[in-house]
């Protein structure tokens, strides 16, 4: 099954959609219930604006292809996902596979590289980003959607993906539950979770500085980090490299440094600014706690579940029972 636009995409399109629902698609967008999307930049667009992530529209639209592996000459987003997510990229053909916050498409890529069928979404325009990248893959469809309104008919994905994004929504746990709803029984979902601990971390340097640069216009925010990242930059990884000092303060001055990478200087630099900025500007940041989010996915109804530190916070994997139908959620109301 897949999902281009073209003669029969009306009736592959239509199996995302409630059955009970009148579908309707043309050139301009499609039709389905109550919900109207409009076909732009090969996006279909149930949300009209960037809303709270403005931030995020801006940041993909400017740093579009810094992180895809085969541009940067690493295996970053792949290994992130094979680790993270435990799962054989080469049993996944054929899956239907739901994304959540896709961004500017590094991991869409590696997903469309599977061979699965691949519904892509993101709140933002930055999903156009992801679409000019990612758009000659043939098995995926690139939607704007809300991660609390999505317009997909429940219990039909095999597998839902969603990375770094449950903590930058209004309400982190009624995004997990909705994206569990989406999963078919049988199915699973893997996401993560900034962490919210007492332990010190250069992570965390930027609670001391987002009430104010939440604040601030963001091009200013942005043109204050591509003058101070690379003046700073230097003095960062030594910093960064001295066990007492990376504590403290690393845990102070806000850079996000990937030098322990194979990146070149370049790259480094614009991985600082990008990544700085994307802990710097958005207007949410709700981390929580590992033991709190296990009871999420427990008390969501999930078995099998996995609920370890990862490489960008707390990873959560997860399985929804064959009979979800008979046990369900005990409750949509956050522990």
């Amino acid at each position: 099954m897949t999902f281009e636009k073209n003669s029969t995409a009306s009736t592959k399109l239509e199996l995302l959609f409630h059955a009970d629902e009148t579908f309707s698609i043309s050139n301009e967008g499609l039709r389905t219930g109550n919900k109207h999307a409009i076909y732009e930049k090969g996006v279909y667009k149930f949300r009209k604006d960037d809303g709270y992530a403005k931030n995020f529209a801006k940041q993909w639209k400017q740093f579009q292809t810094e992180q895809y592996d085969h541009i940067n000459g690493t295996s970053l987003s792949r290994d992130r996902i094979a680790d993270a997510t435990k799962w054989n990229l080469e049993d996944m053909r054929g899956d239907l596979i739901l994304e959540a916050g896709c961004g500017a498409g590094r991991f869409t890529r590696i997903l469309a590289e599977s061979g699965a069928n691949l519904v892509s979404f993101d709140y933002s325009s930055a999903v156009e980003v992801s679409q000019h990248m990612n758009g000659s893959f043939g098995n995926v469809s690139f939607f704007q959607a809300d991660i609390l309104n999505m317009p997909f008919k429940d219990n039909l994905f095999d597998r839902v993906f969603c990375y770094g994004v449950l903590q930058h929504t209004p309400d982190p746990y009624k995004s997990l539950d909705a994206l569990i709803k989406k999963l078919k029984p049988g199915g699973w979902i893997s996401t993560d979770i900034y962490p919210r601990d007492f332990k010190l971390r250069p992570s965390k340097s930027k609670y001391f500085w987002r009430w104010l640069t939440t604040r601030m216009d963001q091009e200013k925010l942005m043109a204050l980090l591509e003058w101070y990242i690379p003046r700073w930059f230097p003095y960062d990884t030594r910093i960064k490299k001295h066990p007492i000092l990376r504590k403290y303060l690393g845990s102070i001055i806000p850079c996000w440094n990937y030098s322990h990478t194979n990146l070149p200087r370049e790259d480094l630099i614009r991985w600082a600014v990008m990544d700085t900025f994307d802990a710097l500007a958005p207007k949410y940041d709700k981390p929580a706690m590992k033991s709190q989010f296990f009871r999420w996915f427990k008390k969501l109804g999930l078995e099998e579940i996995e609920v370890r530190r990862g490489s960008n916070g707390i990873i959560g994997n997860g399985k929804k029972p064959r009979a979800f139908d008979q046990v369900g959620p005990k409750s949509t109301n956050s522990p």
